[in-house]
């Protein structure tokens, strides 16, 4: 039990961990910047999980859940915004970013 915890909590961990470096990484592509901001809320969400089903509690399932929910808004808007501005410039890199006013 004790290895499949500490499995668990390795994984999720990982996926943070791989999601931050791709975001410092890549600060050129949005869309791979939006992925692992999508990847920061998996693991957050995987990690309630797993903490809700050790402690025999339902709470981090449910707040798993609004977790997803609320990314799930994030990135359609997101979404959205990056098809309109690659509609104006024709690309969707971020050095360009700055020009938008709103």
């Amino acid at each position: 039990m004790i290895i499949e915890q500490f499995n668990c909590a390795s994984v999720s961990s990982l996926l943070f961990l791989v999601s931050v470096v791709g975001m410092f990484l890549n600060q050129k592509n949005i869309l791979v910047m939006l992925m692992s901001l999508e990847m920061m809320f998996l693991s957050i969400s995987f990690n309630l999980i797993f903490t809700s089903i050790c402690l025999d509690d339902i709470v981090g399932q449910i707040f798993s859940l609004l977790i997803l929910t609320v990314a799930a808004a994030e990135s359609s808007v997101g979404l959205a915004i990056l098809v309109i501005y690659y509609r104006i410039r024709s690309t969707i890199t971020i050095e360009l970013m700055n020009l938008m006013k709103g």
